[in-house]
């Protein structure tokens, strides 16, 4: 089969597209013949070495995918499994391996897995909006943002702010519903996060930046506000004292959907209510482009350059 091995930690040219063996399904897995692969920025650590580390390489990359079981025919979407997703064939664990329902594409069930998944806690879970609040989405266009700008519109936000780098992205993250957005710039950024809340400070911030955008945000939040991190896109640090945090009267509230891979009943019931928000039109996940797998330099290369918006998605 064809696959996309990682050959070396580094660049682009550490990609390579070969022919590899079938994986074989161990015990408690299932075989998958893929119809799409995320590509998410954890997979871009991965091939620079500074995420999974431990493993050894040669590897396949990848780690979401939707495709057909081989023993049943079933359309799933997958999560968390050995062997990669950049491939035509996965062998996924089958306690992680969520059927798609009729009425939502295999498209749609990648893009909802890690980047749905990770924005329904992230609002929901950790950053428990209330009806009527007011929410700064930051990366508002990406794949996480995109989702959570919908989920906060469905759930009662009175005030959606996005974040966004350039004219595009701002209005896109209109289309997907957000009442106002914002240029990233960090500077006095805090200031317009209030002023474009009315002169108030908001009550929930989903920050995955660092550095001053996470200080100018965190000082942007009302008493008792919540900000949620949830990756550090900027490799800057997020250095604040607990006496900062109880001058504020607010909480830091941190979020990786790795740890949940061990407890898939906290994945499958949300997954469950993002399908049905899918297939009633409340929903729509934004799908930036879909690569054959030949591609894969040019996927990876747009991410980490920031040129896109919404799922990026391989397809074997």
């Amino acid at each position: 089969m064809r696959a996309v091995r990682l050959i070396s930690y580094g660049g682009l040219d550490a990609l390579e597209l070969a022919d590899v063996p079938e994986p074989v399904a161990k015990p408690g897995q299932v075989l998958v013949d893929v119809t799409r692969a995320g590509v998410n920025y954890a997979d871009i650590g991965r091939r620079r070495g500074t995420y999974d580390v431990a493993e050894a390489l040669p590897r396949v990359l990848g780690s979401e995918v939707a495709g057909r079981r081989r023993d049943g025919g079933e359309r799933v979407v997958a999560l968390g499994f050995e062997g990669g997703g950049y491939a035509e064939v996965a062998a996924v664990d089958e306690a992680l391996a969520f059927p798609i329902p009729d009425g939502v594409g295999d498209d749609e069930a990648v893009a909802l897995l890690v980047q749905g998944l990770t924005a329904y806690h992230v609002v929901r879970s950790c950053g428990r909006l209330a009806e009527g609040e007011a929410i700064v989405v930051h990366a508002a266009a990406g794949g996480v943002g995109s989702i959570a700008v919908q989920l906060a519109r469905r759930w009662g936000a009175g005030r959606i702010i996005g974040v966004a780098s350039t004219p595009e992205k701002r209005r896109l993250a209109e289309q997907h519903g957000a009442h106002v957005t914002l240029n990233a710039d960090p500077e006095f950024l805090r200031e317009r996060i209030v002023e474009a809340n009315g002169g108030r400070r908001v009550d929930v911030v989903l920050e995955m930046v660092g550095g001053e955008v996470f200080r100018q945000s965190l000082h942007a939040l009302a008493p008792f506000g919540r900000i949620v991190v949830f990756g550090s896109a900027g490799g800057a640090p997020r250095d604040v004292p607990p006496d900062e945090l109880e001058e504020l009267n607010a909480a830091l509230v941190g979020f990786w959907l790795r740890p949940l891979i061990k407890t898939p009943e906290q994945l499958a019931a949300p997954l469950a209510e993002l399908f049905d928000y899918v297939r009633d039109g409340s929903l729509r996940p934004h799908i930036g482009r879909v690569y054959p797998l030949a591609d894969v330099r040019e996927a990876h290369a747009d991410l980490e350059g920031r040129r896109s918006a919404g799922k990026l998605l391989l397809s074997p």
